[in-house]
């Protein structure tokens, strides 16, 4: 990206009325927030706001409840854990675009938050419905998009919203974009390699076939390895795989060889007949050793591990999506714990700038132990593989039109 956003400028907020869009899709136990992540991570933004002297109306969606009101699904109790991690109080909102909120945000004083409800309680929100943003935006000065996550779909208050006002991106929003911008901008620090790991090559095929032409290494490990060796004539046994995407992975491999990137499959892998923890296991050269019918191949062997982490060495800036194997299960996690390891001591020195992002990913890393050892982990999930896809975000595309 040659462009990014305008950040917001906090000293510039004083008397605004600011709506400050934000992923507040935390886990819930018992009618409470069980893990206070994902209401942490924007916390920072909407403090500096209401510090800065600015009226803060609080925007998020949570979980799926297809455009209609759903008592489990309200922000209520995130009202509360906000506040909790604020150290300020935060007034709850029963309504979005209606009279309540309408009076509730012309009560505002300087520095004052409150958090409307769930945006997905519309159905206009998903549709993007320009109606729905003019009523959102109604007594609003500034928006703020702090969402990344969210910003790969075009909602109304995700595009139509920000359309309305002087807009601007975040703190995270912006850290999130200058990450990425590092390791698939206009000049990324070469060498730069990917990781791509995960079950299905179907999954991830519009990001391989980015990447290919992007990277100049390429590592393809976990359940989608099988199907380009499927692709080479190896048997792999009971192994997941893709047969009908043989084809398709012949043509990854061509187009990597063409335009000059090192494309690393495993040699050697992990099988037993069981996907358990601790199962019987051995370790067997793809080359030279036959994989037996009822055998899956559930980790990267020793072999592999040492090409992946030679070929890794050299490189100045890493992009890491999905694990090597089934890190989950006991011995099967080595690869997976190893080669982030690896790229993480890199990270520490200061050789390697590394990106790492996905659900899986995230989970992997903390097994492994180096989740603040990477330089940038993105929990955004489905936008950062998107962004990584070369694909635009609504939610982005609509910032730098005004930037």
């Amino acid at each position: 990206m040659s462009q990014l956003p305008n950040p917001v400028k906090f000293t510039e907020m004083r008397n605004k009325t600011v709506i400050f869009r934000v992923d507040l899709n935390a886990p819930m136990k018992d009618g409470k927030v069980s893990d206070l992540t994902r209401i942490k991570r924007p916390a920072a933004g909407i403090l500096a706001l209401a510090e800065q002297g600015a009226k803060v109306v609080v925007a998020s969606h949570f979980g799926r409840p297809k455009g209609k009101p759903s008592p489990e699904l309200s922000l209520a109790p995130v009202a509360e854990a906000l506040s909790q991690c604020l150290h300020l109080p935060v007034r709850f909102v029963r309504d979005i675009v209606g009279d309540t909120a309408a009076a509730a945000i012309k009560d505002m004083q300087n520095g004052e938050v409150i958090l409307l409800e769930n945006l997905r309680f519309d159905p206009r929100e998903e549709a993007n419905d320009a109606t729905f943003a003019e009523q959102l935006m109604a007594g609003i000065d500034i928006y703020i998009n702090d969402a990344f996550s969210c910003s790969h779909r075009a909602h109304a208050s995700i595009s139509a919203a920000a359309k309305l006002r002087p807009a601007f991106a975040g703190p995270l929003m912006m850290a999130e974009l200058e990450a990425l911008d590092q390791v698939l901008g206009g000049n990324p620090k070469r060498p730069l390699a990917a990781v791509v790991g995960g079950a299905k090559v179907s999954s991830k095929l519009d990001l391989l076939s980015n990447l290919v032409n992007q990277v100049d290494v390429l590592i393809v490990g976990g359940g989608m390895a099988n199907t380009f060796l499927l692709a080479d004539g190896i048997d792999i046994g009971a192994s997941l795989a893709e047969a009908d995407l043989v084809e398709t992975a012949k043509k990854i491999k061509s187009a990597a060889k063409a335009s000059g990137c090192q494309l690393i499959l495993p040699t050697d892998g992990v099988v037993a007949t069981a996907f358990s923890a601790h199962a019987p296991h051995r370790t067997v050269r793809f080359a030279n050793s036959a994989i037996a019918s009822d055998e899956m191949i559930l980790d990267a062997g020793p072999d592999a591990i040492a090409a992946a982490m030679a070929a890794i060495t050299p490189c100045h800036t890493l992009i890491w999506n999905g694990p090597m194997g089934a890190f989950e299960l006991p011995p099967f996690d080595v690869a997976t714990s190893e080669l982030a390891r690896h790229v993480a001591s890199l990270s520490q020195k200061g050789s390697m700038i590394s990106v790492a992002g996905g659900g899986d990913t995230i989970a992997a890393l903390n097994h492994a132990k180096v989740m603040d050892q990477f330089s940038y982990v993105s929990t955004a999930g489905g936008a950062f593989l998107e962004w990584l896809e070369g694909k635009p975000l609504p939610g982005v595309a609509v910032l730098l039109e005004t930037a």
